[in-house]
């Protein structure tokens, strides 16, 4: 629990969504009540793209970060959308409106509930693609794992948690002991990876995220974000063009 409190930073104040994004609950096998968005493809995407209807789109299943909640990132939601993504962005248990408190255990439960409750609306594993961000990167890997995925999206990624919390601690980062094992998740993937890392990330060192792509199976990709930091890498439009490419390009051949 005091472990907790140091790995995890909700926010719980969430405004309504902006325009053309839904709001969705979502219950976990535990019960557990949770607040999400949901943002339907733009029918005409921007940059090019063919044109996608909601219907065909990729669907991103989004798992943020350790702190805020989905409100901070609304504008990259916006600007997957324009781009042609739906995206399902989620709040882990104890963020924004969402019940209960959260803990590794619970966060995974958490992304398995957001990945069921997309599958029960129709939508097949070959047009999802998991979308984790930071301490979300290993709860993705972890998901697709346990839940088929065209494709998976990581954004600054690590390797364990330990190894994050050593850089920062020294050897007090030992405490973290094997929570978030990202290394050994992502030994296991079968799907096609793509990893995106800001070489200035000064909250997760650039090299565990190399690290943990070296680990990976083929087929996968790595893009260098150059002179990006941990919290503004989501900000270059060039990454955000390539995610939806990679997205695109995975969920086709089910299409």
């Amino acid at each position: 629990m005091l472990l907790d409190s140091l790995i995890f930073f909700p926010d719980p104040a969430v405004p309504d969504p902006p325009p053309g994004v839904e709001e969705r609950a979502i219950t976990t096998d535990d019960g557990v009540r949770l607040h999400a968005w949901y943002a339907p493809a733009a029918a005409s995407a921007r940059s090019g793209a063919r044109p996608t209807s909601p219907g065909d789109a990729p669907v991103l299943v989004w798992s943020h970060g350790n702190g805020g909640n989905i409100a901070n990132r609304a504008d990259t939601i916006l600007a997957l959308q324009a781009r042609g993504m739906t995206v399902l962005a989620y709040d882990y248990r104890g963020y924004g409106r969402s019940q209960g408190r959260p803990s590794e255990a619970g966060v995974y439960c958490d992304a398995r509930a957001a990945y069921d409750s997309e599958r029960g609306r129709g939508t097949p594993p070959g047009r999802i693609v998991g979308f984790g961000e930071s301490l979300g990167s290993a709860v993705t890997l972890r998901l697709a794992t346990e839940r088929a995925c065209a494709g998976v999206v990581l954004v600054a990624p690590f390797t364990t948690l330990a190894e994050v919390a050593c850089w920062h601690y020294s050897l007090l980062g030992r405490l973290a002991g094997s929570r978030f094992d990202a290394l050994a998740s992502v030994a296991r993937l079968r799907a096609a990876l793509l990893v995106a890392h800001g070489d200035r990330d000064e909250i997760v060192p650039f090299e565990l995220g190399q690290r943990l792509f070296a680990a990976a199976p083929a087929p996968k990709r790595f893009v260098r974000v150059h002179g990006a930091h941990h919290n503004d890498v989501l900000g270059a439009p060039s990454l955000l063009d390539t995610i939806a490419g990679f997205a695109r390009e995975v969920v086709a051949p089910a299409s």
